[in-house]
């Protein structure tokens, strides 16, 4: 039986996809954005500009594109994950060729309504096609050499077209994400040990470097590993936004100093507090209780994706759904990890609830694959 057949004996047609949604997913996805937007009128000020305004409508239009791929069938997703990483890849070399500059990097392509991103599209893509290629591939063949390298340079290929941007932390994500989707797959133990050690070479190859006419990384991403290393040593400085997010989050304490009474934000002392550094706010405003609750939310997402992933009945959709919940996972585990001084500062927002466009839009994107794959997996019911 081929793979569209075995889809075909069971797709749902008309209101029975609506009923057949993860509506708990839904649920959990529209209230982490709420705290998203509840934190950006905070952080304004009492105000729903500049930010909340045009992020809710972002999030209405994510939330329709979400139901949009929903309603497609999941076989559909399979079949253009090629087209989707070439897509992906084209955008990367777009902004390359003429994207939009900030902050010292340059990442974004100007669409006239937004700055998009393409390389949080490409985070999906990957994960797509990665989950196609190991749904195509005999399961005997997956630790064999030759057919190890093959992903592998689809993973570096993009990685070193959004490294060269530069940007570093949605770099570490694509190869840890790519990396996951592998692993799951049954890729041998042993190419991850020697990856592993391959790396720690890298990182003293990265030191080596430093102050040579070869050096890896850029001098401010020198400078945000010894503000991570020590921020005391430059604490208004390079070490300023570190220092600021720690003081936010002790002086949150248990319970908080209550919404809006935030003090680091509101007199401006917290930098990039409507985008990387929005979990201080939160955490100042609601305290630890608050924090905790919020990372409770994130994880049942993922528990959501798990459940989701065991009861498919293809390898495709079980890999593709794991990979969105691992790319998932690492955005609000660096972001938060980074804010509270446990990992160098890679600028990862927090995702639906960090201030911007392009992520939130795909993030609801993929969730939208997620309740394809759920809509669309046999059921003995269906006729």
């Amino acid at each position: 039986m081929s793979y569209l057949e075995y889809h075909a004996k069971s797709t749902p047609s008309g209101l029975r996809k609506i009923l057949y949604l993860n509506w708990g997913l839904t649920l959990l996805l529209i209230t982490v954005s709420s705290v998203g937007f509840l934190m950006l009128y905070s952080v304004a000020g009492g105000s729903f500009s500049p930010w909340v305004e045009p992020q809710v409508k972002r999030f209405a239009l994510g939330l329709g594109v979400m139901f949009v791929v929903a309603m497609i069938p999941i076989w559909f997703w399979r079949n253009v994950s090629v087209l989707a990483y070439l897509g992906s890849l084209a955008l990367l070399v777009a902004v390359e060729l003429f994207g939009t500059v900030g902050m010292g990097a340059q990442r974004w392509i100007d669409i006239g309504f937004m700055r998009l991103q393409p390389s949080e599209v490409t985070k999906i893509a990957l994960v797509m096609l990665l989950a196609a290629y190991y749904d195509w591939l005999p399961p005997d063949k997956t630790s064999r050499p030759l057919w190890v390298l093959l992903p592998v340079a689809l993973i570096l290929l993009p990685t070193a077209l959004v490294l060269k941007q530069p940007d570093l932390g949605t770099s570490i994500l694509l190869l840890a994400a790519g990396g996951g989707v592998m692993f799951l797959a049954g890729v041998h133990w042993a190419y991850f040990a020697a990856v592993i050690a391959a790396g720690v070479g890298l990182v003293s190859a990265v030191f080596q470097s430093r102050g040579t006419d070869w050096q890896l990384l850029k001098d401010y991403q020198f400078r945000r590993i010894d503000t991570f290393m020590d921020p005391s040593q430059d604490p208004l400085g390079a070490g300023y936004h570190i220092t600021q997010s720690k003081i936010a989050l002790g002086s949150g304490g248990w319970s908080g100093r209550g919404f809006m009474q935030g003090t680091q934000s509101r007199l401006n002392f917290l930098p990039e507090k409507h985008t990387d550094f929005i979990f201080t706010t939160l955490a100042e405003e609601f305290g630890f209780i608050g924090g905790v609750t919020l990372l409770s939310i994130y994880m049942l997402i993922i528990l959501f994706c798990i459940a989701s992933a065991i009861a498919a009945k293809d390898r495709f959709s079980s890999l593709v759904i794991m990979g969105i919940a691992i790319t998932f996972f690492l955005f609000f585990a660096v972001n938060m990890s980074m804010v509270m001084g446990l990992a160098p500062v890679v600028g990862v927002p927090l995702p639906m609830v960090s201030y911007g466009g392009s992520a939130m839009l795909v993030l609801l994107g993929a969730f939208g694959i997620v309740q394809s794959a759920h809509i669309h997996r046999p059921r003995q019911s269906s006729r």
